[in-house]
């Protein structure tokens, strides 16, 4: 027989390895259901320190069973010589035990040197071993699946909960998806699957659920961007999905400015830009998000750089900038904590100049004395400027851009050309119609498009240092037809200088 050609092997591979249909009207997961047996080929190998040599001659000829989270070394199918510590290795699915003519050219040397025998092998798979995919496409009927997204297997996670937005086909197997999404992410404890619209029970960004799969306890601890955040999930606003988001606008901020994040949330933004030495005044109008934010805030030790406000963002962008200028003038800084490393370098350093050994062989006395005289830590003044707002409601963050007009009245001599500090950069997050390709611009002009009128100023896409140009970012597809942008652009002078009302 020429040697195997990998497409067939994988066609007839793929058909033995398909998991067993099991249709469940009553709504409940069997899991016995889902044993299946195939009837395999293996060989045998006589010596056990041979096995790594006939392992690799066979893969060469394409002879060896390849399948996901399947080891092709297995004990002997019979018990006696297992227990011997005899080995065998499973072969292709096309190869038959009893018929020579199915054997590659590897197998039948190896036979013919007598050092492999071919056997039958009962390959017997359960439902552990079965993927998430593996079981839902044998739960569900292919005519339920929906042809534009296939079998559901998006969804967001906040530590040990997977939350579920689940289209109204799927919604008679929600309880089976949300086990089997259960037993096959082990860090998944609770399956929740959003049964309205975030906003449309709440002004918050809450939203109502219903618990489909695991105990009911939403109390998480998430990390991002070196960050640990405490919350109830289902009293704020959390979207794994924005991880990549919060990175890039964080990575924009440079330490030493000012961050005035408007609907801040329990911190995303807020926190890692405080690490990174960014001072953020931080607002969000929901108490419960307020007080996870100011949670985050000592839990991360930022509380030099990143202050708490729960207020409405309306009120909030001309009190912030207010806030900064006031700050500034009071000469406020902020001086961090030395990390203990930077402590005990500093009492060495010292009793290193004054003729000590080390700080370890030093009395305490010494020690404290040192500390006492090292070097007062640096500190960072406020600046006087906002350097960026973040606008972080996409579904009506533009609606508050007209609080910008009169930001900084009467503070004209703290911008260009009277200083070298450009007006701020707002990121203002929003929905639009879906982009279907990198050279499709109707969502572009859209988002333009409701920005100007809200400011009153024309806005085109394109380089925010321009003035009316704004950079549109796709941030991600949130429905079939629906994409989250990011509008980025510096608030036109005649808005950020107008008189307030």
């Amino acid at each position: 027989m020429a040697q195997l050609q990998d497409s067939s092997a994988e066609t007839e591979t793929a058909m033995a390895f398909r998991p067993p249909v099991v249709r469940s009207a009553a709504g409940i997961l069997d899991r016995a259901l889902f044993s299946k047996t195939i009837r395999l080929a293996a060989a045998a190998v006589n010596d056990k320190t041979k096995i790594a040599k006939w392992r690799k001659t066979l893969e060469k000829g394409n002879e060896m069973l390849h399948v996901e989270r399947l080891q092709a070394i297995r004990p002997h199918p019979d018990p006696a010589l297992a227990a011997r510590g005899s080995k065998c290795l499973l072969l292709d699915a096309r190869i038959k035990h009893d018929n020579p003519e199915t054997w590659g050219p590897c197998l039948k040397e190896a036979v013919g040197e007598q050092e492999v025998g071919v056997v039958p092998f009962d390959l017997t798979l359960q439902y552990d071993y079965w993927s998430y995919d593996d079981v839902m496409s044998s739960l569900i009927p292919p005519e339920a699946v929906d042809d534009h997204d296939g079998i559901p297997v998006g969804f967001n996670t906040a530590g040990h909960i997977a939350h579920l937005n689940l289209r109204d086909a799927y919604l008679p197997y929600k309880k089976l998806i949300a086990e089997v999404l259960v037993d096959k992410n082990p860090n998944i404890r609770t399956v929740i699957n959003k049964t309205a619209d975030v906003g449309n029970e709440s002004e918050f960004r809450t939203f109502t659920y219903e618990v489909l799969a695991g105990d009911e306890d939403l109390n998480v601890e998430v990390r991002e961007n070196d960050c640990t955040f405490r919350f109830d999930y289902s009293k704020v606003y959390w979207n794994s999905k924005l991880h990549g988001e919060h990175s890039r606008l964080i990575d924009l901020f440079q330490p030493g400015e000012v961050v005035c994040d408007v609907m801040a949330g329990i911190g995303p933004f807020a926190v890692p830009a405080g690490k990174k030495g960014v001072f953020v005044w931080a607002n969000d109008y929901n108490p419960e998000s307020f007080n996870c934010l100011e949670d985050a805030i000592k839990r991360n030790k930022v509380s030099q750089y990143v202050r708490p406000f729960n207020r409405d963002g309306k009120v909030f962008i001309n009190e912030a900038a207010d806030s900064v200028f006031a700050a500034f003038q009071n000469g406020e800084c902020a001086v961090p904590e030395p990390s203990r490393k930077e402590k005990r370098d500093k009492r060495r350093d010292h009793l290193t100049k004054s003729g000590k050994d080390s700080a370890a062989a030093a009395p305490p006395a010494a020690v404290a004395e040192a500390a006492a005289r090292a070097e007062p830590p640096k500190s960072t003044p406020v600046p006087p400027t906002i350097s960026h707002f973040v606008m972080n409601l996409p579904a009506s963050a533009i609606t508050f851009l007209p609080d910008y007009r009169g930001v900084y009245a009467g503070k004209e001599e703290l911008f260009e050309p009277h200083t070298s500090t450009k007006l701020p950069m707002v990121h203002v997050h929003c929905f639009a119609p879906k982009q279907v390709s990198n050279n499709d611009e109707a969502p572009l002009l859209d988002v333009c498009e409701r920005i100007s009128a809200e400011l009153g100023v024309n806005f085109t896409s394109g380089n925010p240092e321009s003035p009316g140009k704004a950079a549109i970012h796709n941030v991600r597809t949130v429905a079939p037809n629906k994409d989250m942008f990011c509008a980025s652009f510096r608030i036109p002078a005649e808005v950020a200088f107008a008189a307030r009302s």
